[in-house]
């Protein structure tokens, strides 16, 4: 059985507030828990009022708080927002309160817009060379300390969370097989590169002691309901959610519609499409065959399922029947 994981933005909808996000985000965690996922990821994103989980650390500790057995980690951490030793801190801290149940995924991207980028570090200027050694910065505050170390995470030292590495193209795919770390990538939004950037990944592994082998997950979009109309109608609201994005209006997450031809242009179709082309639509038998030719195309080892659906109770229903799909699911 290929394991699902869940990657929640916890979005805030349109007419709700951030508390609302949090509460349905706990809740969801739970339910996933019960149904049997590996993970939940939750993702860093800054200056959006449609997101509730800026604070990325916290919102993990709250999860992870509220539920007993599955993983709860980040996908990601931006890493350039930060200093690998505040981060450590922070994920050494909750290895410490909930231990052998947190994931640190890291990113490059800022998860936000560039002025918004400068007043999270001020005056740090990103160079090319800072990520690649950020993680490997980050990764050694986790290892046990050295003879002699100035400088320590406390908590964090010697804790060795599993560290990930996400990603939209060939960048992060080269560095993860480079480190001999699990590689994640955020086909739901980006799929241009999967393919290739999964076949790198696997080409050019060297084992490490974090991973003896290359281990791969993709991201996937679920809307999964009782019939096609009604998944295909749920996933109206990740369409205009991406079509206000590259409209410049960035926004709370909007409610669905029964026709997105009357509210997307002709030349606007194309491009929403194929940034969402990486989506399971409609009743449990066309999300089944869509999961497995997704997992047939891939190979991947896991996959994380995200579904931004307005309606929580109908949120919640997708991704309990993703999870009764999972179990007739064969690996590639």
């Amino acid at each position: 059985m290929i394991p699902f994981s869940v990657l929640d933005l916890s979005p805030i909808v349109q007419g709700a507030t951030a508390a609302d996000a949090l509460r349905n985000t706990l809740d969801l965690a739970r339910h996933a828990e019960r149904l049997g996922y590996r993970r939940y990821w939750l993702a860093e994103h800054h200056n959006m009022n449609g997101i509730a989980s800026a604070a990325t650390a916290v919102v993990i500790g709250h999860v992870a708080g509220g539920t007993r057995s599955i993983r709860v980690g980040a996908g990601g951490v931006m890493l350039p927002n930060h200093s690998p030793l505040v981060i450590a801190e922070q994920f050494g801290t909750l290895e410490s309160l909930y231990p052998g149940r947190i994931d640190l995924g890291l990113g490059r991207a800022p998860g936000t817009d560039q002025v918004t980028a400068r007043a999270l570090r001020r005056d740090h200027i990103e160079r090319a060379d800072d990520f690649p050694r950020d993680v490997v910065e980050l990764q050694a505050y986790f290892n046990d300390a050295e003879s002699g170390q100035p400088v320590r995470a406390v908590p964090g030292q010697g804790l060795k969370v599993p560290i990930w590495l996400l990603g939209s193209s060939l960048f992060s795919a080269q560095l993860a097989a480079h480190l001999g770390l699990p590689f994640a990538f955020a086909s739901h939004f980006a799929p241009d590169y999967l393919l290739t950037a999964l076949q790198m990944y696997r080409a050019q592994f060297r084992p490490s002691a974090a991973l003896e082998r290359p281990y791969a997950m993709a991201g996937i979009n679920v809307f999964a309901a009782d019939t096609d109309a009604e998944g295909q109608r749920l996933f109206t609201s990740l369409q205009q959610h991406f079509l206000n994005i590259r409209r410049g209006r960035r926004g709370q997450l909007p409610p669905p519609v029964d026709d997105m031809n009357e509210v997307w242009a002709p030349h606007e179709k194309p491009g929403v499409e194929q940034a969402l082309s990486c989506s399971a639509v409609g009743s449990p038998e066309t999300v089944r065959a869509a999961l497995q030719a997704f997992i047939a195309r891939t190979g991947v080892d896991e996959l994380i399922l995200t579904g931004q659906i307005y309606d929580h109770a109908a949120r919640l229903r997708s991704f309990e029947i993703a999870a009764q799909i999972r179990d007739s699911l064969k690996p590639a």
